[in-house]
């Protein structure tokens, strides 16, 4: 397992959207953080749906949203928490 933090971006869009495979037990979550490295309430890591499988469009939900709309626009990093797994890539986009 391992984590990866992105540098500060900004981004468009109101779904984040993952292109990832995970082992039988792996597993990945991310947690959107402010510019300073902060969990923004709500997006959590403890919000965040364990993502299991393998897919090239796959959603990230916390709790019960997957809206990330009232972030765009602000500066934020991305915490992927990977286990057993790989991401090969994420984008923001509109649905």
């Amino acid at each position: 397992g391992g984590e990866v933090v992105t540098k500060p971006l900004q981004f468009d869009g109101n779904r984040l959207e993952l292109n990832l495979s995970t082992s039988a037990v792996g597993s990945l979550q991310v947690e959107i953080q402010d510019a300073a490295g902060i969990p923004i309430p709500g997006f959590a890591l403890k919000d965040c749906r364990p993502i299991f499988g393998d897919s090239v469009a796959r959603l990230v939900r916390w709790q019960q949203r997957d809206d990330v709309r009232p972030l765009a626009s602000q500066t934020v990093r991305l915490r992927f928490v990977i286990r057993d797994a790989d991401l090969f890539s994420f984008r923001f986009i509109s649905v």
